[in-house]
């Protein structure tokens, strides 16, 4: 099979967007689960609409989802910073 530079470059922008696709899928997931402030029922809700319509579901989701909803990757304060003597 011949390969020319366009199809090179077709292949490797469809590769990114479904690796891009599966990491917001499986973020998105794992973000449901960690979330207190929604119940079960609305928990299988939620997946029930990215299994779905995944690239939709993830899209509405992202844009319904309370700004601070179980923030674990959140910055670290002052107070959780390791004090480091300045020698």
């Amino acid at each position: 099979m011949d390969w020319s530079f366009g199809d090179v470059l077709w292949t490797m922008f469809a590769l990114y967007f479904w690796v891009m696709l599966i990491a917001m899928f499986v973020a998105a997931f794992a973000d449901i689960f960690r979330r207190d402030d929604l119940s079960g029922g609305g928990k299988a809700l939620w997946i029930a609409v990215l299994v779905i319509l995944p690239f939709l579901g993830i899209l509405i989701y992202v844009a319904s989802r309370p700004s601070g909803a179980a923030r674990s990757g959140a910055p670290m304060t002052r107070v959780d910073q390791p004090s480091m003597p300045l020698h």
